[in-house]
């Protein structure tokens, strides 16, 4: 699994509470291209407290699609629209995914990849 971040010193009981009050794990695309190759990858997971934007949280992501997804053909376009309406969209919702693969240990805090 890839590393989540936004989770420091958080326990698995706290996490459920905030997914309780709307948080959630979420995954952003970006797309990079180089006249002839084109890469579409996933960033690692975020966690987004209740209340924040899962969108602009994943802007980083977004903007580098803007600036390097276009130009590799046919690939470039099609991955970067694709990237775009994904991260604009709040990222992919993972949320489901990460719960299942933690709650199996709900006394040890969980520890954030470095």
């Amino acid at each position: 699994m890839a590393s989540i971040k936004n989770i420091e010193g958080l326990t698995v009981g706290q996490l459920n509470t905030f997914i309780d009050q709307g948080g959630r794990f979420a995954m952003y695309q970006y797309t990079i291209s180089v006249l002839v190759m084109t890469f579409r990858r996933s960033s690692d997971i975020y966690f987004i407290r209740p209340g924040e934007s899962r969108a602009i949280k994943g802007l980083g992501f977004t903007f580098l699609t803007a600036l390097l997804g276009w130009w590799g053909i046919p690939w470039g376009p099609i991955y970067s629209i694709s990237s775009l309406y994904t991260n604009l969209a709040g990222g992919k919702n993972v949320t489901q995914e990460v719960l299942m693969s933690i709650n199996g240990n709900v006394t040890q805090p969980i520890v954030a990849n470095a």
